[in-house]
């Protein structure tokens, strides 16, 4: 199997599906510029995802130097060490007692998540895939499943523009106003509003002159998480964001810019819903859909043309269902209920059901079937 194109016609999250559905194994590699990232799959999991042209301040020393856990002496000497005996770096911080091997694991493993989640912001560039043997690095990472990378990028690409609403600038500080509140046991975050163990371990690293990146850099849960973490501690008022330039958000300013803002938005919205409307009463005939659909719709490209019309019609019903109950559905079959599609419409292509979930915010992702 070889695979190649660009990112224009074919966007990450297919390639990323189409490899874990077909449990492949081999190297894809994705090429912007200057920048090339190689992601090694063993039967549809990921086993390594390098930057080939990664920066220095993305080397692992350097990330474990900003993080706090080593010291720049430290690192001197253990890549001194290194060039002596040829011995991996994790190897010689370990034994030099520097840190231990799970901690480094542990970075190892954010530098490949974030390596990979960073893929979903390319618009543009290249793809290849190439079907070879991949064995895992002396230092691997614990195998990811191609159907999780894809759902938590999209979640991401789906909560930053809410996120950056109020976490904009790496030179934003913050200030702590109150306690948060006693953990429960079981306590899980994840989701915008929700104060789990990210808010907590962010939380308590706030301090003053901490900016934004060395707060990323501290609390090694990875970009996205950390400012995830601070949206909610501001929202819930347990901080509070302070610029540069010394001014901190005037109480109730936020809220009457969101006010606005989401009036503004609505207007947006129900101009946007009534030209869905006439999206979902379309019905789109392709030519010799009825040849397709007996083969099973073998082609590709049809898959994907089909695929995004119906991905559009659903989404534009999604909005007419909120508009008229004032929130999102629990399931896609609640569009059928209200006779806004029908049951055939929430197959890809007329075969399996799309992958719905339901976000706050009044936000949603929508995604082809994950099998």
């Amino acid at each position: 199997m070889s695979l190649k194109g660009t990112l224009k016609d074919f966007g990450i999250g297919d390639i990323l599906q189409l490899i874990g559905q077909q449990q492949k194994t081999g190297t894809l590699e994705f090429r912007i510029k200057d920048q090339e990232v190689r992601v090694g799959f063993r039967d549809g999991h990921i086993i390594k995802a390098e930057s080939i042209t990664r920066k220095k301040k993305d080397l692992i020393g350097a990330m474990l130097v900003r993080a706090e856990l080593i010291t720049e002496t430290q690192l001197e000497a253990a890549l001194e060490a290194q060039r002596r005996t040829l011995k991996r770096l994790g190897d010689v911080l370990v034994a030099s007692h520097a840190l231990t091997a799970e901690r480094f694991q542990q970075m190892m493993q954010l530098q490949a998540t974030e390596t990979l989640y960073r893929l979903f912001t390319w618009k543009t560039g290249t793809y290849e895939f190439i079907q070879e043997p991949v064995e895992p690095d002396a230092d691997a990472i614990s195998p990811l499943r191609a159907e999780t990378v894809l759902m938590e990028g999209f979640r991401m690409v789906d909560e930053w523009p809410v996120i950056r609403r109020k976490i904009n600038r790496d030179d934003m500080t913050f200030e702590r106003l109150k306690a948060l509140p006693q953990a429960r046991p079981g306590e899980e975050g994840g989701e915008l509003g929700v104060i789990g163990p990210a808010e907590r371990r962010v939380y308590e690293e706030i301090a003053s002159g901490r900016d934004l990146r060395k707060l990323v850099d501290l609390c090694c849960v990875g970009e996205f998480e950390t400012c995830k973490a601070l949206y909610n501690l501001v929202n819930g008022e347990y901080v509070r964001p302070i610029y540069p330039e010394g001014r901190v958000p005037v109480p109730g300013e936020e809220r009457l810019v969101a006010r606005v803002a989401g009036a503004v938005a609505r207007v947006v919205a129900t101009m946007a819903v009534l030209s869905g409307v006439a999206v979902v009463g379309a019905r789109v005939e392709w030519p010799g859909a009825a040849d397709a659909a007996a083969s099973g719709f073998a082609d590709p490209a049809a898959q994907r043309q089909i695929s995004q019309s119906q991905r559009v019609r659903i989404a534009a019903a999604l909005e007419v269902f909120q508009l008229e109950h004032g929130e999102l559905p629990e399931h896609l079959d609640a569009l059928v209920d209200a006779g806004l599609l029908t049951q055939e419409e929430l197959r890809y292509p007329w075969r399996e059901e799309y992958y719905y979930r339901r976000l706050p915010a009044r936000r949603f992702v929508l995604l082809p079937p994950l099998r």
